[in-house]
């Protein structure tokens, strides 16, 4: 069989979505790391800072999680990837989350931008009194323009690492979302969106281009040990998907490959696969007049 390239395809027409004034954006590991050695890989780095640079600049309010400080923590101390106990791994943690925020800071202050290190735990969501204040950081940070950089704190919540809290930057990602009451949710992937089976090894995988219910049927695929859904993280994706839009967020898994992606979603471009929220505001970015009216008569009938 061909084997089939996995880039970027942009469809014909623009997107309905709504209109964003408030973002988190997910980048996993392999989105900010060359595959071949597992190192930095500076020029995404620096393209992701100009392009969310630019949406501030634009009156859009940016949250980042960034996973990727273990890796860096086993780089700067010369770590095998073999040495996988708790202990290791939450010590990669501690010094690879002070490299991870150092670049980001570097190249985010290049375009002017400050950024801030919000380290969490499953306590703060859990914990009315943590998760409120929580929101409160949040919404001090993005008033003044400052662009938090999440992570999971992984030098001391042994509960993620071993048995599962957040479990996964994905979810992370969906309770930040619901957290700051984002519009949008943006996950990263190594993969242009959802399919029905792997792309990579079935030829006939069609591409899900819209998901406006996340049934039981589309769980159990992505529960299934030996499906494409089970794997590669995209179980944990839809997990995340079934969070943001019970929450009134609207989520878009989009290829990682190009940065500049995260910009085309917030413009409308029919790119990545979109999970409607259940309930927000919807305009059309980039249409008509006409086609605005429409989408405002049908969700009236809805309601």
């Amino acid at each position: 069989m061909e084997k089939m390239k996995l880039e970027t395809t942009e469809r014909a027409g623009s997107r309905t979505l709504m209109e964003p004034r408030r973002i988190v954006v997910k980048i996993g590991t392999s989105t900010i790391v060359h595959s071949r050695t597992g190192k930095t890989d500076f020029g995404k780095m620096e393209k992701l800072a100009r392009d969310l640079s630019d949406l501030s600049n634009r009156g859009i309010q940016v949250v980042i999680v960034s996973s990727g400080a273990i890796g860096m923590g086993r780089d700067i101390l010369k770590i095998e990837r073999e040495a996988r106990d708790n202990t290791t791994r939450q010590a990669c943690s501690a010094v690879g989350q002070g490299r991870m925020i150092m670049m980001y800071e570097k190249f985010f202050s290049e375009y002017g931008k400050i950024v801030a290190q919000v380290l969490l735990t499953k306590e703060s969501i859990t914990s009315k009194l943590c998760r409120v204040n929580a929101e409160g950081t949040f919404e001090a940070l993005l008033k003044r323009g400052v662009i938090p950089i999440v992570n999971e704190n992984d030098s001391i919540s042994t509960d993620e690492l071993e048995y599962g809290n957040f479990g996964d930057n994905d979810t992370l990602s969906a309770y930040v979302a619901k957290l700051v009451k984002a519009d949008l949710l943006v996950i990263m992937s190594d993969i242009d969106g959802l399919y029905t089976d792997d792309p990579r090894k079935n030829k006939n995988a069609e591409f899900i281009e819209e998901v406006t219910k996340i049934d039981d049927n589309l769980l159990s695929m992505g529960k299934g040990s030996g499906s494409f859904l089970g794997t590669g993280g995209m179980a944990t994706k839809l997990s995340a998907a079934q969070i943001a839009t019970k929450a009134g967020t609207s989520m878009v898994i989009v290829n990682g490959g190009d940065i500049h992606n995260i910009v085309r979603v917030v413009d409308g471009v029919n790119i990545g696969t979109i999970f409607r929220a259940k309930k927000h505001k919807e305009v059309v970015i980039h249409g008509t007049e006409k086609e605005a009216a429409e989408v405002a008569a049908a969700k009236a009938r809805e309601e």
